[in-house]
């Protein structure tokens, strides 16, 4: 009996023989298959090469400031037009994740995007007076020391040549990454509130012709206690990832 690897190769090469008018239909599916898989293959190489190059391109941009500036003050200034355009880019991947492109969670890129583009968008770029603060550089060397690693390691083990320090970072970086970089989104929250609570920015008061109100200063409180659920998650599931890519260990998971 014929392998199936051994009729798929047989029938593909016949493809580009037979009119197509006469291709049996199995091998117009195989034919479409391939084609589909070849350019899904050059879609995911090219989205993470890219992804790994403009975190490059942001690392390298902070390292030089602090080498010439020698402080962490006027940082975010100086790449903040970089950060908000790779960031606000960044949107594409859940819909990565939902045509299977990025083999990660829908929910996981989810909760991670939006909350890095609420941190740049509706904190650091919206309250100035917090730009210089040294919980914005936590979250922003860790966001890119994580990006860099993981979008490495996506890039490799599609090319199958997947050096092991890079599989052994990817697994083994986030355990202190994560937790700074949530470190640092929190304090810069909690360095908004006073300018948020003086100034009252995006809130909406009573009497208003909608009849509802908003409070800015209580919504990043509660997001501020959104961490709380929503960390464990993340950081459970990145540990379960690690068990069973290092370790061999075999894991259900329903978001997987």
């Amino acid at each position: 009996m014929y392998s199936v690897h051994f009729v798929k190769q047989t029938l593909l090469k016949q493809a580009h023989i037979w009119p197509s008018v006469y291709m049996p239909p199995v091998a117009q599916q195989l034919c479409l298959f391939h084609a589909n898989s070849t350019k899904r293959l050059i879609i995911m190489r090219a989205a993470w090469v890219a992804q790994s190059v403009k975190w490059l391109v942001l690392a390298i941009a902070m390292v030089r400031f602090y080498m010439e500036k020698g402080t962490h003050k006027g940082l975010y200034k100086c790449i903040q037009k970089t950060l908000k355009f790779f960031q606000t880019f960044a949107l594409l991947e859940i819909v990565h994740c939902l045509i299977g492109i990025v083999p990660t969670s829908v929910i996981v890129a989810g909760v991670q995007v939006s909350s890095r583009i609420f941190m740049v968008w509706l904190i650091t770029h919206s309250i100035k007076p917090i730009q210089d603060e040294e919980s914005v550089v936590l979250f922003l060397v860790s966001w890119t020391v994580t990006e860099i690693t993981r979008y490495s390691f996506y890039t490799f083990s599609l090319l199958d040549h997947l050096p092991y320090f890079i599989k052994w970072a990817r697994y083994n970086f986030f355990i202190i990454l994560y937790p700074v970089g949530v470190a640092g989104e929190l304090l810069t929250i909690y360095a908004a509130l006073p300018y948020v609570k003086k100034t009252g920015m995006f809130s909406i008061r009573l009497p208003n012709k909608y009849n509802v109100s908003f409070d800015y200063y209580y919504f990043l409180l509660i997001t501020m206690a959104s961490y709380i659920p929503l960390f464990p998650q993340l950081y459970f599931h990145m540990l379960r990832q690690r068990r069973k890519v290092l370790h061999g260990e075999v894991i259900v998971e329903k978001d997987d």
